[in-house]
C-alpha cells in the first residue's frame, strides 16, 4: 500500500505551528477504474466508473447498496498547485468568470489535492463500487467512500454566486 505524505516535521515549533505544519500520512483504500484517462472540465455526469477497493475492505461495503448515492473522497494525483497561478484565478481559466481564490472554487489545482464528489450508486460487487458521475480519472487513488445522508450532507438554503450555474452548465 502506498502512502501520501504532505507537510513537514519541525520539533521546535509551538502547538499551533505544529498543527499547521504537521505531516499527515493517508493510505489509499483503492483506486478508480474509469474510461476517462485525462483530466477534463466537462461531461462527467454520464461517466460510469468503478471504485475498486483493496480486497480487505470489501466487508466494509456491507449494506452500502441500501443508499442511492455515495460520496467518494479521492487524491487528485495528477493535479499540481502553483501559488503564483492557482491561489487566485478565473474558474477554469474562462474570461467570462470572475477571479476568485482557490478556496472559493472546486478546481483540481489546490494546496492539498483532495477531491470529494457525491455520485449515484449503481451497485456493489465484492470490493467494487460502481458509480455514475465521478469526476476522477482512471487510476486515481481513493481515500474513502461514505454513504450520502441528507441529514449530514444536504444544505437546504445554500447560496452560490450567480455565475456558478453558467460555469457548471456542462460539467455533469
Amino acid at each position: 500500500m502506498s502512502s501520501l505524505r504532505y507537510g513537514r516535521d519541525d520539533a521546535n515549533s509551538n502547538a499551533l505551528d505544529e498543527a499547521n505544519h504537521m505531516t499527515i500520512t493517508i493510505e489509499p483504500i483503492g483506486h478508480v477504474s474509469s474510461p476517462v484517462t485525462e483530466p477534463v472540465d466537462d461531461g462527467w455526469g454520464e461517466v460510469v466508473a468503478e471504485v475498486r477497493l483493496n480486497p480487505e475492505f470489501a466487508p466494509g461495503l456491507t449494506d452500502l447498496e441500501s443508499f442511492s448515492h455515495v460520496i467518494v473522497v479521492f487524491w487528485m494525483h495528477e493535479a499540481k498547485f502553483d501559488p503564483a497561478t492557482d491561489l487566485t484565478r478565473r474558474h477554469r481559466g474562462r474570461s467570462d468568470m470572475p477571479e476568485t481564490g482557490i478556496f472559493a472554487q472546486r478546481a483540481r489545482h489546490r494546496p492539498n489535492r483532495i477531491g470529494i464528489t457525491p455520485v449515484r450508486l449503481l451497485g456493489v460487487d465484492g470490493a467494487v463500487v460502481k458509480v455514475r458521475g465521478l469526476d476522477a480519472i482512471d487510476g486515481t487513488p481513493v481515500l474513502d467512500v461514505k454513504p450520502y445522508m441528507p441529514v449530514f450532507d444536504r444544505v437546504d438554503e445554500a447560496t452560490v454566486p450567480g455565475y456558478i450555474d453558467r460555469l457548471m452548465a456542462d460539467y455533469f
